[in-house]
């Protein structure tokens, strides 16, 4: 507009802007104009200074510190000095040393260096059942029982605490003398089974425990081949203790000594089986050093059959985790011997 003269405001509110121009020169020639717009104003609400609040009288005295503050002239050697004259020199720490890391003051290898393997006889076909010999000689089973660590003794004991409160006394006893039944039977069945007596394993395999275990164990059978040893007794002749071994047979082509276990809860991992492994590993140990073997083993394997018949897990156990296991097993060896 030309001639504009002055332009006044007459109101402004938040969100909005009322602006009225006025033209009141040549009002003969022109009539009053008037303008008016609107416009939204987005802008923020420009916030008070929470400052402003402070009482700074009250807290001239902690600013002045703050700014006045100096580093300390202390540094970590004057303050070592310090807890050396307040408290001792510091203890130094020693990790504490692994089990598995631990050598046997007796050490004895697990392959027998000076054991003669003796050509393979016509009767080689028959599995060797050696009886066991009762000696002054602690058996493998024992030995593990008497060096249980503390957590494994809390657990055991927690386990059976708790069957004594579900079931009572008398019907713990009746439940440990029926799983120790359902072990026997099972391997009764297993031991016909690799005689090829299948009548006598038929007849045993009627009753339905049994039957689910052999049902677990189906798969497996398959891979087992060349039985050189059932339910047969070994001693180790250096070490001095004796056991008494499930199996001795080929698992897919490798010579193994074979434990068969039962269980009620799946135990998918060789972890799961607890001490097992050890009970394995000396086994192998005492047949390597057993004049009456003439075959030396460097594997092992664990079989958990299931009750419900579902599939059973087979634990291999390679040559280095028997020599990991056997060095283990010596170690509770000597502390046994230790206590006795």
């Amino acid at each position: 507009l030309v001639g504009m003269q002055f332009l006044q405001i007459l109101s402004r509110k938040p969100g909005s802007l009322e602006v009225l121009f006025q033209i009141p020169f040549c009002q003969k020639q022109f009539p009053y104009t008037c303008l008016s717009t609107s416009a939204c104003v987005y802008s923020k609400k420009k916030k008070g200074n929470s400052y402003d609040q402070v009482d700074q009288e009250k807290y001239k005295n902690l600013v002045h510190s703050v700014i006045s503050y100096k580093t300390s002239a202390q540094t970590p050697e004057t303050i070592l000095e310090e807890d050396n004259l307040s408290y001792g020199p510091p203890a130094k720490h020693t990790p504490p040393i692994k089990a598995g890391t631990r050598t046997p003051r007796n050490w004895v290898p697990l392959i027998n260096p000076s054991k003669r393997i003796l050509p393979v006889s016509s009767d080689s076909n028959v599995p060797m059942k050696i009886r066991l010999q009762r000696t002054k000689m602690p058996s493998v089973t024992r030995i593990l029982q008497q060096t249980l660590s503390p957590q494994q003794v809390f657990y055991l004991e927690r386990w059976k605490q708790k069957m004594i409160e579900e079931l009572g006394k008398e019907g713990f006893e009746e439940y440990t003398k029926n799983l120790f039944l359902q072990g026997e039977l099972f391997h009764s069945a297993l031991e016909s089974i690799f005689l090829s007596e299948e009548t006598a394993a038929r007849d045993q395999g009627e009753d339905d425990v049994v039957a689910g275990y052999l049902s677990s164990v189906e798969r497996v059978l398959e891979d087992i081949s060349e039985v050189k040893a059932l339910e047969s007794g070994v001693h180790h002749e250096t070490l001095q203790y004796l056991g008494l071994v499930d199996c001795v047979a080929k698992y897919q082509g490798q010579l193994c000594v074979i434990d068969w276990k039962t269980s009620e809860k799946p135990k998918p991992l060789l972890q799961n089986t607890y001490d097992n492994p050890l009970q394995v590993a000396a086994y192998i140990g005492a047949i390597n050093h057993d004049a009456n073997y003439n075959f030396q083993v460097r594997c092992g394997l664990i079989v958990v059959a299931y009750k419900d018949g579902s599939p059973a897990h087979p634990h291999f156990v390679d040559p280095d985790l028997c020599s990991q296991y056997w060095n283990k097993w010596l170690l509770r060896l000597e502390e046994y011997m230790d206590k006795n």
